[in-house]
């Protein structure tokens, strides 16, 4: 049971931008904000104290979202859930860019839960994601301001409901074909 009811809390995560465009755009559908805002509180709820300083953006951002969300429903200030997207790059930049700043940064920490004595090449790989991380959060968190700022809600949903995540598998995915390749050569 409480697989699945993370599992819906991340779906209903992902599914942000297409509720965020229906309750602006059709008012019949305004009641999804109390529904996202529970959802949200209840996934802030669940992530209680997390074990790895990795998992503690996540609280950040369901609290985040709970209060957009609840705040647009009671203030009928619809304008409030373009924010979501930016509050995560934000937060996403402050966690990975932190990370560079205190030692270790967060990617090699999360090799170092699969491979505890990573060599030093792998080291170094790791910041340089990490930094790539970095200049993407800052990147797509300029993009989704714009599109917060210039009203469109066409080009809002455009980026923040497409664009933004085909782009963020797209850096998946290419980095982990770079570091398969990587340890091939090896």
């Amino acid at each position: 049971m409480q697989r699945l009811l993370r599992s819906s809390l991340w779906v209903m995560t992902l599914a942000w931008p297409l509720v965020a465009w229906l309750s602006i755009t059709h008012a019949r559908w305004r009641w999804l904000l109390a529904v996202m805002g529970g959802l949200f509180l209840l996934r802030w709820l669940m992530s209680g104290r997390p074990k790895n300083a990795a998992l503690a953006p996540g609280k950040y951002l369901a609290a985040c979202g709970a209060l957009l969300c609840l705040a647009s429903f009671w203030l009928h200030e619809n304008h409030l859930l373009l924010w979501y997207p930016v509050a995560v790059n934000i937060v996403m930049l402050l966690v990975f860019g932190g990370s560079l700043l205190s030692g270790m940064p967060l990617v090699e920490r999360l090799a170092r839960l699969r491979e505890p004595n990573l060599p030093h090449v792998a080291v170094v790989y790791t910041r340089r994601v990490t930094q790539v991380w970095c200049l993407f959060f800052l990147v797509n968190g300029s993009v989704a301001l714009a599109t917060c700022l210039a009203g469109n809600m066409a080009l809002w949903t455009g980026w923040n409901g497409m664009a933004s995540y085909l782009l963020m598998g797209l850096l998946m995915g290419g980095e982990w074909l770079v570091r398969q390749r990587l340890r091939r050569r090896q």
